[in-house]
């Protein structure tokens, strides 16, 4: 879900597990030739995260969806369903994912 734009997220994984290192794929349109973007996820209980690396951007690609791509890691420290935000410039949107226990 995105708020005036588009986010996408390609996943790496079948299911989401805790302590596991994911990867994620993204693509985002936004403003320009600026290509920077930023990534947290929140847990319900407040706990913030950052990727433990990325994002990366890719210059090509073959998967074709709207905007510029990046990769990302992230790896979620306990299960529950965590909420993924993108912010690109005055873009944001998020996906969420149910972390089950590894």
């Amino acid at each position: 879900m995105a708020t005036d734009g588009e986010l996408w997220a390609l996943l790496f994984f079948d299911k989401p597990q805790a302590q596991t290192d994911l990867k994620i794929a993204w693509r985002m349109d936004g403003v320009g030739g600026d290509f920077s973007i930023s990534f947290q996820a929140r847990h319900p209980d407040g706990t913030v995260i950052a990727p433990i690396w990325g994002p990366e951007f890719h210059g090509n690609s073959n998967w074709e969806r709207p905007g510029d791509e990046w990769g990302t890691g992230f790896n979620f420290p306990k299960p529950g369903c965590w909420t993924i935000t993108a912010t690109r410039g005055t873009l944001k949107g998020e996906i969420r994912l149910d972390v089950v226990a590894p």
